[in-house]
């Protein structure tokens, strides 16, 4: 059952020596060893647990749908009903058992696979939050980026937001110093996203929120989310704030669907995408009067909303209010509502309309200068890398001579080191103490090299299916920042893994003598420096 823990604590006494321990017994077993009581009167033979994966997708036709928001609460009542599409069984499992189950489930043999040991692995997070500080990572506190240190603390915004003012060091004027880029969970996302979004919700200068959520953090039944609670505010505080909830977001459609219904109470424009296509892309633009004029500012990002993930996954972010970006983010957004077609953009790369073009295009600069003598280099780094058409065009820089790396933490479709294909390409996959989840992309540019940032990982989903968003960093300084990072990344000889040719990985192991370059360690020290 899902409202009960999968471990069954035993009180067990520390022992002579002092050493605390722990003992718990699966709640399967307890049920085993029960069974008996749960069915009085009858001869048990035999048991075995299993476990069904069921198809969570549901198909809607958005364009039919006269409430979107209802069909997709009808399709949720129904998910858990789902086909059957894995069944997992303990090994050792009776063949006329199993026949059954698979009968029953209209499985075959591919479908189903025996395991040995303790089903639904994901259960062991249960484990993390037992009391052995000494078994765990020493606790980390994510820093307030050094530009953004002089701001007062949040809680004055909601009692005195008439003293924001340009006078006053807030946010506003420290963007306009100059972009600021954002990396968590190394520094901190409630001192700069979240106060980004705070402070526009109660600054009287700002007019205009326009945010996209795809997931954040808190159950909307408590209204515990902080970003969406901004939004409540500036609404109330008279500002015009648009939301785009992504009501298809899997397994967040039902909080999503809270979270619509209590935005729009308090008067925001909540709109829930386009039709046939997920927005995925992480924006925010925050119009305001900045003295005789208005200025638009903008947050870009690799990751979502939601300030519990910012201390586990590694993302990105700008800050800008560079007249371009501002202007991009008001077409996109009003591509998003529908109210235009927008088919190019200033600076901004968009899937489904321009994105995987582009990034051919500046793959296949790559290798024309590597053919006209220059040096071709390309770096990129996402979550998955999929995509035919610019695995292709990687192949055939490599066979032009760019060298290639490629950071993927998830599933990568392309081959490296093959003779003659892929001589030139190196993919490694960081997995360390947090999940890489941003989405950075380098292109050497014959020594003015063109860096991007954004939520789309090349894959045909994200590129054709999904609305996504890659800003280029132009502030050279950004640009350096960013390519540090990434050969930090490369650097790596305690986290990293090698793809091989045959798919296999091979974890680096720091050579003898050789010192132990962590990434995720690095960027800790560094951020506390």
């Amino acid at each position: 059952p899902d409202r009960l823990p999968r471990f069954v604590s035993l009180p067990i006494p520390k022992t002579e020596n002092g050493v605390l321990r722990w003992w718990g017994v699966p709640l399967e077993q307890v049920i085993t060893h029960n069974l008996s009581k749960l069915f009085p009167g009858m001869e048990i033979q035999t048991s075995y647990p299993f476990r069904i994966t069921r198809n969570a997708d549901f198909a809607i036709e958005e364009d039919e749908a006269d409430d979107l928001l209802l069909a997709i609460e009808q399709e949720l009542r129904k998910r858990r009903f789902g086909s059957a599409m894995r069944l997992e069984v303990q090994v050792g499992i009776p063949s006329d058992l199993l026949a059954t189950l698979m009968e029953e489930m209209d499985l075959v043999d591919q479908d189903v696979y025996a395991v040995e040991g303790l089903l639904s692995l994901a259960d062991l997070f249960a484990l993390s939050s037992l009391p052995f500080p000494d078994l765990k990572d020493p606790a980390w506190t994510p820093v307030v980026p050094p530009r953004l240190k002089k701001l007062k603390p949040l809680t004055f915004l909601e009692e005195d937001s008439h003293r924001l003012d340009d006078e006053q060091s807030d946010i506003f004027s420290i963007i306009r110093a100059g972009d600021v880029l954002l990396h968590h969970p190394y520094e901190s996302f409630s001192a700069t996203v979240q106060r980004f979004v705070a402070e526009a919700a109660y600054d009287p200068n700002v007019l205009t929120i326009k945010m996209t959520l795809y997931r954040t953090s808190g159950d909307a039944k408590f209204a515990d989310s902080p970003i969406v609670n901004s939004l409540i505010a500036a609404a109330e505080n008279g500002k015009q704030v648009v939301a785009l909830v992504e009501l298809k977001a899997r397994f967040d459609e039902e909080n999503n669907i809270l979270w619509a219904r209590k935005l729009e109470k308090v008067g925001v424009h909540v709109v829930y995408g386009l039709v046939g296509l997920k927005t995925h892309t992480k924006v925010v633009l925050v119009v305001r009067r900045d003295g005789q004029q208005l200025r638009r500012y903008v947050h870009i990002g690799t990751g979502n909303y939601n300030p519990k993930t910012a201390r586990l996954y590694t993302d990105l972010g700008l800050l800008s209010c560079r007249e371009d970006l501002g202007a991009d983010l008001t077409d996109l957004f009003n591509y998003l509502t529908g109210y235009s077609r927008q088919l190019s953009y200033r600076k901004l790369l968009v899937a489904p309309v321009n994105l995987r073009d582009r990034m051919i295009e500046f793959i296949q600069r790559e290798a024309e200068l590597q053919r006209r003598g220059k040096k071709g280099r390309v770096i990129i780094k996402m979550n998955s890398l999929l995509d035919t058409d610019l695995i292709a065009a990687l192949y055939a820089a490599s066979q032009a001579g760019v060298q290639i790396d490629i950071i993927v933490r998830g599933n990568c479709a392309l081959k490296p080191s093959i003779k003659g294909v892929s001589d030139n390409i190196r993919v490694i996959s960081i997995i360390g103490r947090f999940l890489e989840h941003e989405r950075i992309f380098y292109f050497h540019n014959n020594g003015r090299p063109k860096v991007f940032l954004g939520s789309a990982d090349w894959r045909p989903r994200n590129l054709d299916r999904r609305v996504e968003a890659v800003v280029p960093v132009e502030d050279p300084a950004l640009t350096m920042q960013l390519k540090e990072l990434l050969d930090l990344y490369l650097a790596d000889n305690r986290h990293a893994w090698d793809l091989q040719p045959d798919g296999q990985y091979i974890q680096r192991r720091p050579a003898e003598g050789e010192p132990e370059r962590s990434a995720h360690r690095l960027l800790m020290r560094a951020a506390q420096q």
